[in-house]
């Protein structure tokens, strides 16, 4: 039998060439530091609810009107994460259906969108989102996406330039505006952007992947629009990830007003998807939940004050940081500054090598391509689920920077990843538990 053996022992018996690479896994998320601003440690209700009976369950369609029989329970199940989602965030409606965030992002435009339309969205190698208009994705290839980005590095610069989005607006009159990014740690004010929207006659999206944790906890303002409350002040569609800061699943979610909640149901299915993953559409109510308690807001509010721990450390190691800082779980630095031969590309890989797994990211105007990049990205979501506080960031910071001034060594950088080994040992995540 397998080390890790009692959290999948039917495997680790009946299949143990994967039962081996699972191991691995566990050993790797249990014994290394996590600092991928996109992931999390779910809880292990939610990794109950993704492993249960309810993958046996063909369910196409919505509650009360599937096209196969046998689904009353799977009704209540959708019903229960619909309800959840919608008080959670205040929303006028929610759909639980979609597999992932991009699902949820084609799911939107499918429905407000016919192909060619003009949509305006932030730059990606300044915040966006492959979703957000790369001619490589879906998005670019369907839409005509027009980018916003960024005001220049200085003291508060690397924000949303608004004037330059309210031109392109008044310019282009897109269908769509789209706000939300993959790589921006600055709250996003959605007040001024609505009245952009309103005066070209675009839609608004809020793509809130990232930050819809943040936000169920009360921690981050709110985008959420409502068509029942008289004139809409917030985005008329919220699309965001169910894994990340809100800690459930892997999978996707669409709020929206009620006026659009018919085009929206129409495009997620029959649309986009067919069978909904109903298994997973438990877990994220199991999620949903768990997002609801006061336990929940003082996680969101460890998150935020780690970012800023980590950031602050970081910014002591000589790393510059992108926007001067953060107000979210995530952190952008510039290696130049810290080392200007040092690419984002290398020092991702060197501090694998010493067990702290983090990505690199584009900065703004960033002379390097997306697969190089000057900048690493970072983030606190998974690590503060595990326990870790801001005397931890603050140590993980040094040895960050221990690793890259040293990184030609391999004995120093075997040394770190030994001690971060031992962190990790105080700080087992949720399944370990």
């Amino acid at each position: 039998m397998s080390d890790y053996s009692r959290f999948y022992p039917l495997v680790s018996v009946q299949d143990p060439e994967l039962g081996a690479i699972l191991d691995l896994e566990v050993w790797r998320q249990s014994s290394t530091l996590q600092l991928i601003a996109s992931e999390n440690f779910a809880s292990k209700a939610v990794l109950e609810a993704a492993g249960s009976v309810l993958t046996n369950k063909y369910a196409e369609g919505y509650p009360r009107k599937r096209y196969y029989g046998g689904n009353q329970f799977i009704d209540r199940v959708e019903e229960l994460a619909r309800t959840r989602l919608k008080e959670l965030f205040g929303a006028d409606h929610a759909n639980v259906q979609p597999h992932a965030g991009a699902n949820a992002n084609a799911a939107v435009y499918l429905a407000l969108l016919k192909p060619g339309d003009t949509v305006l969205a932030m730059r990606l190698d300044q915040g966006g989102h492959l979703t957000h208009g790369s001619p490589v994705n879906f998005s670019g290839q369907l839409y005509n996406f027009v980018s916003y980005g960024v005001t220049p590095a200085g003291p508060e610069g690397e924000r949303i330039d608004l004037e330059n989005l309210y031109q392109l607006a008044r310019e282009h009159r897109p269908r769509l505006i789209v706000v939300g990014a993959t790589a921006y740690t600055r709250v996003i004010d959605v007040e001024p952007l609505r009245r952009i929207a309103d005066e070209v006659g675009a839609y608004l999206m809020f793509d809130a992947a990232h930050v819809a944790g943040l936000i169920a906890a009360g921690v981050y303002p709110s985008p959420v629009g409502s068509s029942k409350s008289g004139k809409n002040i917030g985005a008329d569609v919220v699309t965001f990830t169910t894994h990340k800061t809100m800690r459930g699943p892997r999978g996707g979610a669409i709020l929206c007003t009620e006026e659009l909640s018919a085009s929206i149901d129409k495009a997620v299915f029959p649309g986009l998807q067919g069978g909904p993953l109903e298994h997973i559409i438990a877990a994220k109510a199991v999620a949903f939940k768990e997002a609801s308690t006061p336990e929940f807001v003082k996680y969101q509010k460890a998150v935020i004050a780690n970012a800023q721990s980590l950031a602050s450390a970081l910014a002591d190691q000589g790393f510059r940081l992108v926007s001067g800082g953060t107000d979210t779980h995530m952190i952008v630095a510039d290696m130049r500054n810290f080392d200007k031969e040092l690419t984002g590309k290398e020092a991702q890989e060197v501090l694998d090598r010493a067990g702290i797994t983090c990505n690199r990211n584009q900065i703004p105007y960033d002379p390097r391509s997306p697969f190089v990049t000057s900048g690493l990205r970072f983030g606190t979501p998974a690590e503060t689920t595990a326990g870790m506080g801001r005397a931890e960031m603050a140590y993980i910071a040094e040895l960050i920077g221990q690793v890259l001034r040293n990184r030609a060594d391999e004995a120093a950088v075997s040394q770190v990843a030994e001690e971060v080994t031992l962190l990790c040992s105080k700080f087992p995540p949720p399944f370990m538990q």
